[in-house]
């Protein structure tokens, strides 16, 4: 199993899970460098994991879908339903390709937003990003909070694969807020490297995310409200 970030529109990720020549497809958001990638590596989709609505998440799914000369099951929430055609839910454990997938229903930034866990790595869409978290366009503040707290409360050991690619932001913005912590400034500059290189800053795992991500260590739903609608307007 190999898994292999396909970067998309501005700053997004499509996560591609491969065994052998099957692929597991996380929020196609654009269609055509992976269906470029695919035709060039003779790789065929076996499945599609959507996290949520949002185009930038599934604006790839019929041209992927069209591309594919078999039938391909496509996962994901009531919020997707008219374009799966199999609706999951919070607690859902499915096998694909030899793999079990958990769905852990992660609200907040959109009310249905949900997460895939395959064993020590988590696919999480938009609710949680490297040094960040996703706009609270619910304005449901406590879903998105207790979200958080959910991914918080797994293994140190699991892997984060997020949507985009917004850690230098997030912890420019950090720094504003704690200036003088030194976990921030050294995980800057270790993505400031990766990125000089073209190498994606994710995944990485929860440990290194719970050190530099200021939404997880918010101690109060009321902490974190302040400090995402400041974040809103950075």
């Amino acid at each position: 199993m190999h898994i292999k970030a396909i970067p998309a529109l501005e700053d997004n990720y499509i996560w591609l899970i491969k065994t052998g020549e099957d692929v597991v497809v996380v929020d196609p958001g654009e269609s055509e460098p992976l269906i470029d990638y695919l035709q060039t590596s003779g790789l065929k989709v076996k499945a599609i994991l959507l996290t949520h609505f949002h185009e930038d998440h599934v604006g790839g799914l019929s041209e992927l879908l069209a591309s594919q000369k078999h039938e391909v099951t496509v996962y994901g929430p009531i919020e997707v339903e008219d374009q799966v055609n199999q609706v999951v839910k919070d607690g859902d454990r499915l096998e694909i390709n030899g793999w079990e997938f958990e769905v852990l229903k992660t609200p907040g930034h959109s009310a249905e937003h949900i997460s895939y866990l395959m064993d020590k790595h988590l696919f999480c869409g938009d609710v949680l990003f490297s040094a960040g978290c996703g706009r609270v366009f619910t304005n449901d503040y406590q879903a998105q909070y207790d979200s958080l707290q959910k991914i918080k409360a797994l293994s140190d050991e699991t892997q984060i694969y997020a949507g985009h690619e917004y850690t230098l932001t997030n912890l420019a913005f950090s720094l504003t807020i704690e200036p003088d912590n030194q976990d921030l400034m050294n995980q800057q500059q270790a993505v400031k490297d990766r990125r000089s290189k073209g190498l994606p800053s994710l995944p990485t795992n929860l440990a290194v995310v719970k050190k530099i991500n200021l939404f997880l260590q918010a101690e109060s739903l009321k902490d974190f409200i302040q400090l995402r609608k400041v974040r809103d307007q950075f």
